[in-house]
C-alpha cells in the first residue's frame, strides 16, 4: 500500500434502520470519511427476523420489552436496561430484548457490552438480519475484523443485496489486506447504490491496492462529485496520479490541498510532483515547507537531500556546501528510518 494512501484501521459505517430512531452517534470513518454510527433497526418480525416467532407480541416477557422500549424512547436508559434484562430472565430467547440492550449500549458507546448483546441476539435468532449485522458492526468497531467478516457474511445470507453490509464487508476485507475480496463486495455495493460517495471512495482505495490506478482515479473523481473530499482522500488520489505519471494533475491537486489544509505529507508530495516536472526550485521550497511543519518527516528530508545533491552536480561538482547539505539531510533521514535501502545506497556514493 502506498505510504500516503488509506489507513487500514478505519472503522465501518452504520446501517440505516427503518423504524425507531436511536439517539446515539459514535465517531466512525470509512476510507477517511466521517460517518454516523447510529440509526434505527427494523421492527420485530420485519424482513430478516427470526421466522420461529421468538419474541413475538404477547409472548412471556413481552410486556417488559414494551416497557423497555418506552423507557428508551423517553431517554431513560437505566430503566430500559432493567426492563430488557427482566424480559431475558423470563425468556432468554427474546430476540428483541437482546437487541434492545445492544441498541442502548451502542448508543452509549459501550461497544463491548453491545457486542455481547447483539451476539446473544444472533445466537438466539441466526436468521435475524439486525442481530447479525449489528453484531458484525460492533466487532468491527472493536477492531475484531476477522470476526466481523463472519458476522457480516451471515447478515448477507439473510439480505444479500443490503448496501451497507456489502460496503462494510469490503472495508473489512480491505483492512485485512484481502483486496480481491474487498473488490467483490465493494463493486456490489456500488451496483446497489451508484450515487454513494463513501462507496466510491472505498472502491478507489481497493483499486489502488490492487494496482489498478486508472480505475482508482476514475472512482476518486466520481466520489468528488458526491462527497466532500478529505486531505487523506486527496493524498491517496495524488498517489494514484503519481503512479500513472500524471504529475501535472498531481501537482494541481496538491497545490489546492496545501492552500486549504497544509500538512507535511501534502507539501512533500507536492515537492515530488514539482521535481518530476523539472521545477526544481519549487520542489525544494515544497520540501522545506514540509519540514517546517514536521522537522522529522523523513520523506521531505530525502527530497531536500536529493535537491541539494542535484545542485552539487549542476555546479560541475564544485558546490561542496550543497553536497554537504544533501549528505546531512539524507543522514538525518536514515537516523529516523533505517529501512531505506535506496537512500542508503545513494548516500554511499558520497561517503
Amino acid at each position: 500500500m502506498p505510504a500516503h494512501s488509506f489507513n487500514r484501521h478505519t472503522a465501518p459505517t452504520d446501517h440505516p434502520r427503518a423504524s425507531r430512531r436511536l439517539l446515539a452517534t459514535a465517531g466512525g470513518t470509512l476510507a477517511a470519511l466521517s460517518l454516523l454510527v447510529g440509526g434505527c433497526r427494523t421492527s420485530p418480525n420485519a424482513d430478516g427476523a427470526d421466522p420461529s416467532g421468538v419474541g413475538t407480541i404477547g409472548g412471556p416477557g413481552h410486556e417488559h420489552i414494551v416497557a423497555g422500549e418506552t423507557a428508551m424512547d423517553a431517554g431513560n436508559n437505566a430503566a430500559a436496561i432493567e426492563e430488557f434484562e427482566r424480559a431475558i430472565a423470563i425468556n432468554p430467547t427474546l430476540t428483541d430484548a437482546h437487541l434492545g440492550l445492544g441498541d442502548i449500549y451502542r448508543s452509549e458507546g459501550d461497544y463491548n457490552k453491545a457486542e455481547k448483546a447483539y451476539g446473544d441476539a444472533a445466537r438466539v435468532a441466526p436468521k435475524n438480519f439486525d442481530a447479525q449485522y449489528y453484531h458484525g458492526l460492533m466487532l468491527h468497531l472493536l477492531d475484531r475484523v476477522t470476526e466481523a467478516v463472519g458476522a457480516y457474511l451471515k447478515a448477507l445470507s439473510v439480505k444479500p443485496e443490503d448496501f451497507q453490509t456489502n460496503l462494510n464487508l469490503s472495508v473489512a476485507y480491505y483492512q485485512l489486506g484481502e483486496s480481491s475480496q474487498a473488490y467483490t463486495f465493494g463493486e456490489r455495493a456500488i451496483k446497489i447504490d451508484p450515487k454513494n460517495g463513501p462507496a466510491r471512495v472505498n472502491l478507489a482505495a481497493v483499486y489502488a491496492d490492487l494496482g489498478r490506478h486508472e480505475e482508482a482515479v476514475t472512482e476518486f473523481q466520481q466520489s468528488f462529485e458526491l462527497v466532500e473530499s478529505t486531505p487523506r482522500i486527496l493524498l491517496a488520489y495524488a498517489e494514484s496520479l503519481k503512479t500513472l505519471g500524471r504529475y501535472g494533475e498531481m501537482r494541481s491537486t496538491l497545490e489546492q490541498l496545501v492552500k486549504t489544509v497544509p500538512s507535511a505529507a501534502a507539501w512533500e508530495r507536492l515537492g515530488y510532483a514539482q521535481f518530476k516536472l523539472a521545477d526544481y526550485a519549487k520542489a525544494g521550497e515544497a520540501f522545506e515547507a514540509s519540514l517546517k511543519l514536521d522537522p522529522d518527516y523523513f520523506p521531505a528530508l530525502n527530497g531536500v537531500g536529493v535537491c541539494e545533491l542535484n545542485r552539487y552536480y549542476w555546479s560541475n561538482s564544485t558546490d561542496n556546501d550543497a553536497r554537504q547539505r544533501g549528505i546531512n539531510s539524507l543522514r538525518r533521514s536514515l537516523a529516523i528510518n533505517r529501512n531505506q535501502p535506496s537512500i542508503e545506497a545513494l548516500l554511499g556514493r558520497f561517503r
